[in-house]
């Protein structure tokens, strides 16, 4: 496979957005008004405008849909499973969205590096405490995991909404480092 821009060559330039279908078009140009640039992995999945759609879809319903967790809850879910994942890409792109939305320029990278030296609440710590054994230790969630999460106020929608954007992370996670996705450069100077 050859590389373009630090990306494989399953991702496409910036003359074939054209091509796509005009949803995702309208998508795109949505990314680049609202961000300024089109993340990477929604270059690399551009090569299959159906698949691209899935995910699409599923990743703005689990990290921007209605839920009583915070945005800015599911991206420190979302940093510290790419964290501990050593994923590259969703550490720089989520690392930022942490930096963005909390504006705070250090709590990202204390949650890259060790989540458990940040200053965090009791009920952040459970709630990464339990998306770090679950991306580590899937088969060793028992019961009592649960409860630490419900004795931090945490309701059964939450628990699934946080098991879910765990599994949703370790997916895209492995396919980044799979085909060696780098994330934009804009994502490094973001929020700093």
């Amino acid at each position: 496979m050859n590389k373009e821009n630090g990306i494989h060559s399953l991702n496409i330039n910036e003359n074939d957005i054209n091509d796509l279908e005009d949803d995702l078009q309208k998508y795109f140009s949505i990314c680049k008004e609202k961000i300024g640039f089109i993340p990477n992995v929604l270059r690399s999945y551009s090569w299959n405008q159906k698949k691209l759609r899935y995910f699409s879809k599923f990743y703005n319903e689990i990290m921007l849909g209605e839920s009583k967790l915070s945005i800015l809850e599911r991206e420190m879910i979302a940093l510290v499973v790419s964290s501990t994942n050593d994923c590259y890409y969703c550490q720089t792109a989520h690392g930022s969205a942490v930096r963005l939305i909390s504006k705070d320029k250090i709590l990202s990278e204390v949650l890259s590096m060790n989540y458990r030296s940040a200053n965090l609440s009791q009920r952040h710590l459970a709630m990464l405490n339990f998306s770090t054994k679950l991306t580590l230790t899937p088969e060793q969630i028992i019961d009592k995991d649960r409860n630490d999460l419900r004795e931090r106020g945490f309701t059964e929608e939450e628990i699934w909404d946080i098991c879910e954007i765990v599994g949703f992370f370790n997916m895209t996670n492995r396919l980044a480092s799979g085909i060696e996705m780098t994330p934009n450069k804009e994502y490094h100077n973001q929020g700093r």
